[in-house]
């Protein structure tokens, strides 16, 4: 199952840029992913999606967000948007953590996984960020 779909981006491609493109965080994610191929953006969806999978599989196992196996996942996610996107600080993860549920095509996209998975990732990140 294909649940983190980057095939809304390019559809979005203007609102992110009008939203971020003045942050550094936008220009390094342009500049690191101007020269992807599409087989690049693929690799890197599928990345995310095994991602958001292990914390729909967290959540199943009843996980709680501050739990050990739980936290080790925020800091892979967090890793994983660092190595290929750009430099995802606490502040930076904890605003995705919010987006995730407060834009529903985010929500939608990553509770494909499991209902309420969206929901549990923002609250484990909530619990990462104030460590």
């Amino acid at each position: 199952m294909k649940a983190f779909d980057n095939s809304e981006f390019e559809k979005h491609k203007s609102e992110v840029k009008e939203k971020w493109g003045a942050t550094s965080a936008y220009k390094e994610y342009a500049e690191r992913t101007k020269n992807h191929s599409k087989e690049r953006w693929n690799d890197l969806v599928e990345g995310m999606d095994h991602i958001m999978a292990e914390f729909a599989v967290c959540m199943r196992n009843e996980e709680t967000p501050d739990s050990v196996e739980a936290q080790k996942l925020v800091k892979i996610l967090q890793n994983y948007i660092t190595e290929n996107y750009y430099l995802c600080t606490n502040e930076i993860l904890a605003g995705l953590g919010q987006m995730y549920i407060a834009d529903e095509r985010f929500k939608n996209n990553i509770d494909k996984h499991a209902d309420g998975t969206a929901d549990f990732i923002c609250k484990t990140i909530e619990v990462y960020c104030h460590k």
